[in-house]
């Protein structure tokens, strides 16, 4: 679970930004008083104040107090909060209704996704983060292998209901992700160092689907042919931000293009669409696919026989 110092900071963060009118401390406090998370304790005045300064030391959001306004606390710089990918992913997955007398009589209806797990040195990572700091993690990949990595953390990413930290690993003298649920133990250091300058976390994964990234793979142009209800969950939850739409006939297909890199988690995700969804481009790469759909089919028949 994500510390409860976390949860303040984005149940502030969350009520300033989303509040239709003006809020002075007193306010929040009330608000505070009736939230969910008033089991954590009070929130005092200075309390409220270090809030303040650790949300803009992480999210880079200033909340600002209008003293013309009878001191009442508003975001200054609402485009940053905006422009911040991990501010936003917090916000949507962490905070709740303010009404919540409300969501607590409808929470046996209101089902929410599970937290992702293995969040036990989250704060570890984002400290280190955030005073470019040196971590040393005892790992254990997935197929058992232990091993003790000295990393530079650059970036964290949720995918697939899991939490990865990218940077830069000294054992493997080169930048990759680790999945936070494989550490078995982590021990911060004072030891500096630099984050590139010329890095940029979101770019990094812009040609591919998911958290695989391989820069010997080439960014190629991948088009597809979705079929039936398919083609509306498509137009709704693109497989990438790189989607486009080139050709359709209503009510039988539509056919999509990517700019992207052929990955073996972009394999998964069209694989998982089944009969719905036709790999046209490129050709190898269709052959790929229908190689792995027969390979499959292959044993079931198998299977078949042997029942």
């Amino acid at each position: 679970m994500i510390s409860k110092t976390y949860l303040r900071y984005i149940w502030l963060l969350d009520t300033i930004s989303c509040s239709r009118i003006p809020l002075t401390y007193d306010h929040i406090v009330r608000i505070w008083e009736g939230s969910p998370y008033a089991y954590m304790g009070g929130l005092p005045i200075r309390t409220f104040h270090e809030h303040r300064k650790s949300i803009e030391e992480m999210f880079g959001v200033i909340i600002e107090c209008d003293k013309s306004k009878g001191y009442t606390y508003y975001i200054k710089n609402p485009e940053v909060l905006k422009q911040n990918p991990y501010a936003q992913l917090l916000l949507r997955k962490y905070s709740v209704p303010q009404d919540f007398s409300t969501f607590n009589m409808m929470r046996d209806r209101i089902l929410l996704e599970e937290i992702p797990h293995g969040t036990a040195y989250f704060d570890n990572v984002v400290e280190a983060m955030r005073t470019n700091t040196e971590l040393i993690i005892d790992y254990q990949r997935y197929e058992g292998q232990r091993e003790t990595l000295t990393m530079q953390p650059y970036s964290m990413k949720v995918y697939n209901r899991r939490w990865y930290v990218l940077g830069y690993i000294k054992e493997k003298e080169t930048i990759r992700h680790i999945a936070l649920e494989r550490f078995l133990d982590l021990q911060t250091t004072s030891q500096k160092f630099e984050y590139p300058k010329d890095f940029n976390p979101q770019k990094y994964y812009d040609n591919v689907v998911g958290i695989y990234v391989n820069e010997n793979l080439p960014v190629v142009n991948l088009k597809i042919r979705v079929y039936g209800i398919q083609m509306e969950y498509m137009r709704m939850l693109p497989l990438h931000k790189s989607q486009c739409e080139v050709k359709s006939r209503y009510g039988e297909f539509a056919e999509f293009t990517y700019r992207v890199c052929l990955t073996p988690e972009l394999k998964s995700k069209i694989l998982a669409l089944g009969s719905n969804v036709e790999v046209l481009e490129p050709a190898e790469y269709r052959e790929e696919i229908m190689s792995q759909i027969s390979a499959s089919l292959d044993r079931y028949m198998k299977k078949n026989k042997e029942i």
